[in-house]
């Protein structure tokens, strides 16, 4: 039965860059008790094109069901959207898989990023956030991230950026997003630990 929850899912980079980036996590942001929307962002922006915030308060508008909890998702590009649709939207919570902090300067994304001065990605407050990130290539960004109440930051030692995604989808991602939109923190933890995620701890 469907509760008014809405999962909106953000694509990645993708591969060709004169294509749309497919739209990602089909099956497991749907339920029968939520909806989905698939976001895609043809100028790969990472979530800062003029009219990016514009045409995601159109599309949210568009569903056709009432709207009453918001959930965003999305690993690499798309996380860095998920976190920043927090700033257009009343977002209830937000899965965010390998987010990159700061792309100004860093070289593996220097081909899509060229000429542009982007801004750093957000951790805003309100929601409850999940950021997961693999260590082997991605530490720098993990830990430009502040560690802040209300985020559960998760650090996978034996994982990179790339191989993040498919590593928790073949051990219990939909697992997680599904406890994301019950709100079971408790649940999701568990399952991103089983998964070989450690927690970061907040500064005493």
């Amino acid at each position: 039965m469907y509760t008014g929850q809405l999962v909106i899912a953000f694509s990645s980079i993708g591969h060709d860059p004169g294509r749309m980036p497919a739209p990602e996590f089909r099956r497991m942001a749907l339920g029968a008790d939520r909806a989905a929307l698939f976001f895609r962002d043809q100028s790969r922006s990472w979530a800062s094109h003029p009219g990016w915030a514009a045409a995601l308060r159109q599309a949210v508008a568009a569903v056709p069901l009432p709207v009453r909890r918001i959930v965003t998702l999305g690993a690499s590009m798309g996380a860095v959207s998920a976190l920043r649709a927090v700033e257009v939207l009343p977002v209830d919570s937000v899965l965010a898989l390998g987010p990159q902090r700061d792309l100004n300067g860093e070289p593996r994304w220097a081909e899509w990023t060229a000429g542009r001065s982007l801004p750093p990605c957000p951790l805003p407050p309100g929601p409850w956030i999940t950021l997961c990130h693999g260590m082997q290539d991605d530490a720098a960004q993990a830990m430009a991230f502040p560690a802040q109440k209300g985020v559960d930051h998760l650090l996978f030692q034996g994982l990179d950026h790339s191989g993040l995604a498919p590593a928790l989808k073949a051990r219990g991602l939909q697992g997680m997003v599904d406890a994301l939109c019950r709100g079971d923190r408790r649940r999701l933890l568990a399952i991103a630990q089983a998964a070989g995620g450690q927690r970061r701890q907040l500064p005493r």
